[in-house]
């Protein structure tokens, strides 16, 4: 007797469907699990046969053999749990066969019959329903992150046998409905209203955010650096619903949903610890799984003290900022992930955070120069604005009027992205700050007297090409939040400046 059931697995963020076939035949009493397994997938027959035992069912003493199918894709983790014990129920008369047609089952067994939660559910569900499945049971702590997905039917099944009953028609379990997508309430005790000073600073952020153009902000101690970073998520636009699937789609497979939080509602903004692991911030270890970086994805990532985090950490970054995604290889394949982050980076001058005042900082030229000096000229390169934060004096703190607040600047942000998005409607991007180089032999012409003035500055500065694009890009950028067609000298001359901190600290431009 052959039977067939589905589940899935996750591979990058996309899911792929299992399919879990049994056969059930007489010959010596046996259960044989077969696919390219993991230890824990191929410990799924202990956990299914004795949950099937106590949720009030008899195996009879038969030869029974479960293959997952494809077997040339490895299969990890507990997922397939619930879709072995289906198809074994059925294969034993427990449940009608046409059960099994058009459905996905999801989750981990327990040895007393539960249906435990399992991370990634939510790409399992959207995989699915591209794959043309009417329905799916879940773990019911994973039931509301499921339901996002619309155009299949989600339900959230809390025991074995309570959805035995229920293909039995001895029992109900209700369908999940789709909750409505709702915007986090803006926080009114985070705004940039409560900066004070540093008008350079804010508007390199804000222009940085309308172009998703990578920032570094330098400064000494109390500058207010952290402070600014930390308040660019609020001048952000609010996440579409797609742009909210597609980075809970990440989260779920990290496992960082929950019944509370079954969906991300507000931009990420990630901050990791300068002693943080390169498969940390990458991805990766030993069972693959999103980094930083990928948590990241539509938000930002904060690198504090930059120099502080290890160099070969900082260098793994410069590839996946160029391709917006990142690939692990591991001995079971290769996994993609997505990248697209701005990245903001702040750091001091030196170790003791006053150079160049040479008042207040006592550390030696050679000090200076090997703080510095660990930050690679390449990696400068790929950012795009490179911003000086100046030390607050007392007028500064005494102002009684606060600054612009975070949702008038959300404001020029949103029509300065507005003019991107008809822009690249054709185009595979979204912003200025992923052009490459044909798009800015297309979108970036400049008049003679631009072009004579990069020149000079090229000349100058001895920029890279990559420099002297991302300066484009930026002016690029500023011209959209003038909302003019051409690029003009003032926009271009504003891009340069945030290049000059470039020379001022690492002595020249860039080469990369």
């Amino acid at each position: 007797m052959f039977f067939q059931s589905y589940s899935a697995i996750i591979q990058g963020i996309d899911a792929h469907i299992i399919s879990v076939e049994v056969d059930v035949c007489d010959g010596l009493p046996m259960f044989s699990l077969v696919g390219l397994l993991s230890s824990e997938t191929r410990e799924a027959k202990d956990r299914v046969r004795i949950s099937i035992r106590n949720s009030g069912f008899k195996i009879p003493t038969k030869h029974i053999t479960v293959n997952l199918s494809p077997a040339d894709i490895r299969k990890d983790g507990t997922a397939f749990d619930l879709a072995i014990s289906m198809a074994l129920l059925c294969a034993f008369g427990y449940i009608p066969k046409d059960c099994l047609e058009h459905t996905l089952f999801i989750g981990e067994l327990s040895l007393d019959g539960s249906v435990k939660g399992i991370n990634g559910v939510l790409p399992m569900v959207y995989g699915a329903k591209k794959e043309g499945f009417l329905r799916c049971f879940v773990p019911k702590d994973n039931a509301k992150e499921a339901a996002l997905v619309k155009g299949i039917e989600v339900y959230g099944v809390d025991t074995l046998g309570e959805l035995v009953d229920y293909f039995i028609g001895g029992g109900e379990i209700f369908q999940v409905k789709s909750p409505d997508f709702t915007l986090e309430k803006e926080k009114e005790t985070i705004d940039f209203s409560d900066v004070l000073g540093q008008e350079n600073v804010k508007r390199a952020v804000e222009v940085a955010v309308s172009g998703m153009h990578n920032l570094l902000i330098l400064g000494p101690p109390g500058a207010g650096k952290t402070m600014i970073a930390k308040r660019i998520p609020t001048i952000m636009p609010e996440l579409s619903f797609e742009e909210s699937l597609e980075i809970s789609k990440i989260y779920s497979i990290s496992g960082l949903l929950n019944e509370e939080q079954s969906y991300v509602k507000e931009r990420p903004f990630r901050s990791p610890h300068h002693s943080i692991t390169a498969p940390s911030l990458i991805g990766g270890g030993a069972m693959a799984k999103p980094g930083e970086i990928s948590l990241s994805e539509g938000g930002v990532l904060f690198l504090d003290e930059l120099p502080e985090f290890n160099s070969n950490t900082l260098e793994m970054l410069r590839q996946p900022l160029e391709e917006r995604k990142v690939t692990i290889s591991r001995l079971q394949g290769s996994y993609t992930y997505p990248a697209n982050f701005m990245l903001v980076g702040a750091m001091n001058p030196c170790k003791c955070g006053y150079y160049p005042d040479r008042t207040r900082c006592h550390c030696s030229e050679h000090q200076v120069k090997r703080y510095l000096g660990k930050i690679s000229r390449p990696f400068l390169d790929r950012m795009d604005l490179c911003v000086e934060a100046s030390e607050m004096k007392f007028q500064d703190l005494a102002l009684k009027e606060k600054g612009e607040s975070s949702k008038d600047i959300r404001e020029r942000v949103k029509q300065a992205r507005e003019i991107q998005k008809k822009r690249f409607e054709k185009e595979s991007i979204r912003f200025n700050g992923e052009m490459s180089a044909k798009m800015l032999e297309r979108y970036c012409q400049v008049g003679e007297k631009e072009q004579m003035l990069l020149e000079r500055i090229f000349a100058k500065f001895e920029l890279s090409a990559r420099s002297y694009h991302r300066i484009l890009k930026v002016a690029r950028t500023i011209a959209d939040l003038d909302a003019s067609e051409k690029i003009t000298v003032a926009h271009l001359s504003e891009a340069i400046c945030y290049r000059g901190i470039d020379a001022k600290y690492w002595g020249g431009g860039m080469t990369a």
